[in-house]
């Protein structure tokens, strides 16, 4: 194996990361949807042959859980020889195709050069179509194990039209498709493009030395930590089917370079769509163990390749078929609280306090009668960033394991027969402390009258019931909430509701939760609390009951 110098490998992976992130462009410019094209609700990584991670781009970090599950099957299903030039791989099932729920379609493609595999490119995006909720993975929709969507450069008509007929927007899912495809054609490009400048061996070289400098960074980073057992635990509101308090903890052992998250004891799988499957979990333990440790460790197979997970069969973060799991994000948003809870106990200073912990998001569908054609609308509404030992949480952002872009009202209320009536922070709902959490959002959604037929699929949001935590004498964040108005009047406080048929000019609000603070309230500066009062952040009563002295 050729030899190369920390300066080579530095540009190699450079490069790399270049490419990863010109594809994350190429699909956000070239997608169909607004979730897509808008939202950039998608992520794209490298792979080697071996199915190991080279470099992915900074994108949502709950969708390395479909990207990795789906590369660790193709390269078990799938022997060399049958894999060739042009050939084109579709995943998006849970248990069978590695991914993590349905509506994140994963497309593989294979790179050669020179007749040799030197790499996958994975992208996969969220394809939001009306789908059946209930109490298992049959419900949610179209299961696609790991298949042959184009054979040496060729459709394969039969795969495509078979997966087509099971979407009502096939325009939209078609195009969004082809999006993907042409993303990962222009990854493959420039990745042959590199290599030819650079040379295969030097190449090959690279993403050996590569993942091994990602596995001694990790177990050196890990090597800095305080042995110990740290402990912390949490429960969700409920599933959304009749089941309340599910708890989640962990144990985190640190013992030299080895560390292990423990997750036995958590809750058994429920019937309501927030179950985990394994690659989920684990996309959720690396993501938060990197934004703890040394950013300079880079995000590769080296890096997780150093970290043990234990986790229950059939508990709620790792779930067996046939346990639904559309909702799995917000579950690893909590997942993720939890380990901050976990890390607090070893140093407060390394975590922020708890955030909005949800994935709380709208999914309408109708008929759109100034097309006559279907329209679904799916958005997902941030919320509150923990405080942190020296600064206020961020308001109104995705944390955590989504990090979906804003819709703009204004390209929602073009693409769809909806208004938006109120979008604005949710007043006094960050922690108070020395410094504040982060405030949730409200946004209100108006049902037209171009809008027929129009059904609220599905609504959820968490910490509803169990606010986010603070940290060293912060205060918790405030609570969440969905409401339908009708004639001015709220006929539905379910936070996470299910197949509401809605009327023209029904409102429907998403309330989300604020975070955590972090320090008592007492040392918060009195000037920044003045000016927060006069920016309508904050009221008297906030105030007054986060016991600040403030000349108001």
């Amino acid at each position: 194996m050729k030899e190369i110098n920390s300066i080579t490998l530095e540009i190699i992976a450079n490069s790399m990361t270049s490419i990863a992130e010109q594809m994350g462009v190429i699909l956000a410019k070239t997608g169909y949807s607004t979730n897509i094209k808008e939202r950039k609700d998608l992520s794209v990584a490298i792979f080697s042959p071996e199915g190991k991670l080279l470099s992915l781009a900074q994108h949502i970090p709950l969708h390395f859980s479909s990207l990795s599950g789906a590369v660790e099957v193709l390269t078990e299903k799938y022997d060399l020889a049958n894999v060739h030039e042009g050939d084109i791989f579709i995943a998006n099932d849970p248990y069978t195709g590695g991914g993590s729920h349905l509506p994140d379609i994963v497309l593989l493609r294979p790179v050669f050069y020179e007749e040799k595999l030197i790499a996958y490119m994975v992208n996969t995006g969220h394809h939001a179509d009306r789908s059946r909720k209930g109490t298992t993975i049959y419900d949610e929709g179209m299961r696609i194990p790991v298949v042959k969507l184009y054979d040496r450069g060729k459709l394969v008509k039969d795969v495509s039209d078979l997966i087509m007929l099971n979407f009502q927007m096939k325009y939209e899912r078609q195009g969004d498709l082809n999006a993907q495809v042409i993303t990962n054609q222009y990854g493959a490009d420039k990745l042959t493009e590199l290599v030819e400048k650079i040379g295969l061996d030097t190449y090959e070289a690279f993403c050996e030395k590569w993942l091994d400098y990602g596995r001694r960074k990790a177990k050196a980073a890990v090597a800095s930590l305080p042995d110990g057992t740290y402990e912390f635990a949490d429960y969700m509101d409920d599933d959304g089917a009749g089941h309340q308090d599910l708890l989640i903890k962990t144990t985190v052992l640190v013992k030299g370079e080895d560390i292990t998250f423990d997750f036995r004891g958590t809750c058994p799988q429920v019937s309501g769509p927030y179950n985990c499957v394994p690659c989920a979990l684990k996309a959720t333990v690396y993501y938060s163990l990197m934004s703890i440790m040394d950013k300079t460790i880079p995000a590769n197979s080296g890096f997780f390749d150093s970290i043990h997970i234990l986790a229950e069969p059939g508990s709620l973060v790792w779930a067996e078929e046939p346990a639904p799991v559309a909702d799995r994000e917000t579950t690893s948003q909590r997942i993720a609280d939890v380990i901050f809870g976990a890390f607090a106990k070893m140093d407060p200073k390394m975590v922020t306090a708890a955030g909005n912990g949800a994935m709380s998001f709208f999914s309408f569908a109708g008929t759109d009668a100034r097309f006559e054609r279907p329209y679904i609308y799916v958005e997902t509404i941030g919320g509150g960033a923990g405080a942190r030992y020296n600064k206020d949480g961020l308001d109104a952002v995705h944390v955590h394991m989504t990090n979906t872009s804003n819709l703009p009202v204004e390209a929602l209320e073009m693409e769809y027969p909806l208004m938006v009536e109120k979008y604005a922070l949710h007043e006094n709902s960050g922690g108070a402390g020395k410094y504040r959490g982060g405030m949730g959002i409200v946004r209100t959604i108006r049902i037209l009258e171009e809008s027929r037929d129009t059904m609220l699929v599905a609504a959820a949001t968490e910490r509803s019931r169990r606010a986010p935590w603070g940290l060293c004498g912060g205060d918790s964040g405030g609570t969440a909430a969905v409401r339908i108005y009708r004639d001015g009047q709220i006929i539905s406080d379910n936070p996470k509701p299910r197949n509401v048929k809605l009327q023209a000019d029904d409102i429907v609000e998403m309330v989300t939760a604020g975070a955590g603070g972090y320090g008592p309230a007492a040392e918060r500066n009195p000037q920044v609390v003045k000016r927060e009062y006069e920016e309508g952040i904050v009221d008297e009563k906030w105030i007054a009951d986060a016991g600040i002295v403030s000349e108001i």
